[in-house]
C-alpha cells in the first residue's frame, strides 16, 4: 500500500516567509512613526533656527523699554545664547545681561533639549526619504490598514493632538507653560529667573514664549493638514485611474 507524505517546511522556510508577512508592517509603523516626530521636531526647529522670529519681536514687545538696552545689543545676547544653544563647543554668554551660575545650567539643561531634537529630525527625515525612494523604486511595500497611508494616519493623530494642546495653551497658558517645565526639567527650579541675578528673561518675556507656541502649533497643524489634503487628492486620482 502506497502513502504520499508531504514535505514538512523547514524552519527557515517558514521564518522567511514570516518575516516577509511582517515587514511591510514594520516598515509602515517605522515610516509613520518618522513622520510623527518629523512633524513635532521640525515645527519646534521653526522659533529656534528662524532667528528673525525673535527679532521681529524685539520692538513691538518693548524690549529696548524693558532691558534698557538697544536692539543691537539685545539681537547680539540672543543670538550668543542661541549660538550656545544649536551650534557645539560654543561658551556660553548673554551680551551685556548679567547671569548667574544657576541660569547658565537651565541654558546647558535646554541644550541637550535642543540637540535631542535636531538629533531626531535629522534621524527622522533620513528614514523618510530611505523609505519612500525604495518604495518608489519598488524594492518595499507598505502595509495600508483600512486602505490608509501611514503617512495620513500620522498626519490625522498628530493634528488631533496639536488641537489639544493648541486649545489647553489657549485656555491657560501660564499653567501650560509651568508643567512644560516640570515636565522636561523635572526636579529643578532653576528656570525660574530672577531678572535681577538672570537679566537675559527680561529679553525673554513670556509673551515671546507664547508666540513660539502658536508658531509650532500653526506649523503643526498645517503640515498635518497638507499631508491630509495630499493622500485624499492622490487617492481619489487613483481611483479614477
Amino acid at each position: 500500500m502506497l502513502s504520499i507524505t508531504q514535505p514538512i517546511p523547514s524552519v527557515t522556510a517558514v521564518t522567511t516567509c514570516n518575516m516577509k508577512k511582517a515587514l511591510p508592517v514594520i516598515l509602515s509603523v517605522t515610516f509613520g512613526t518618522a513622520v510623527l516626530l518629523f512633524i513635532i521636531t521640525f515645527s519646534i526647529g521653526l522659533p529656534i533656527y528662524c532667528r528673525f522670529f525673535y527679532y521681529m519681536q524685539i520692538e513691538p514687545l518693548g524690549i529696548p523699554e524693558t532691558t534698557g538696552y538697544e536692539y543691537s545689543q539685545i539681537k547680539f545676547a540672543y543670538d550668543q545664547v542661541l549660538d550656545f544653544l544649536t551650534l557645539p563647543n560654543r561658551e556660553f554668554g548673554t551680551g551685556v545681561f548679567k547671569y548667574s551660575q544657576s541660569g547658565m545650567e537651565h541654558f546647558v539643561d535646554c541644550k541637550v533639549l535642543f540637540d535631542l531634537n535636531v538629533t531626531v529630525l535629522i534621524i527622522s527625515t533620513v528614514i523618510i526619504a530611505t523609505i519612500l525612494i525604495l518604495q518608489k523604486c519598488k524594492v518595499v511595500t507598505l502595509a495600508r490598514p483600512f486602505g490608509l497611508s501611514p503617512a495620513f494616519i500620522s498626519a490625522v493623530s498628530i493634528f488631533v493632538i496639536g488641537a489639544i494642546l493648541g486649545l489647553v495653551i489657549a485656555i491657560d497658558f501660564d499653567s501650560a507653560f509651568t508643567t512644560f517645565h516640570h515636565l522636561f526639567f523635572p526636579g529643578k527650579d532653576n528656570w525660574t529667573f530672577n531678572p535681577h541675578y538672570d537679566e537675559i528673561i527680561l529679553a525673554l518675556p513670556q509673551e515671546f514664549f507664547l508666540s513660539c507656541a502658536v508658531l509650532i502649533g500653526a506649523s503643526i497643524i498645517l503640515i498635518s493638514v497638507g499631508i491630509i489634503v495630499y493622500q485624499l487628492v492622490n487617492k481619489k486620482l487613483k481611483n479614477k485611474r
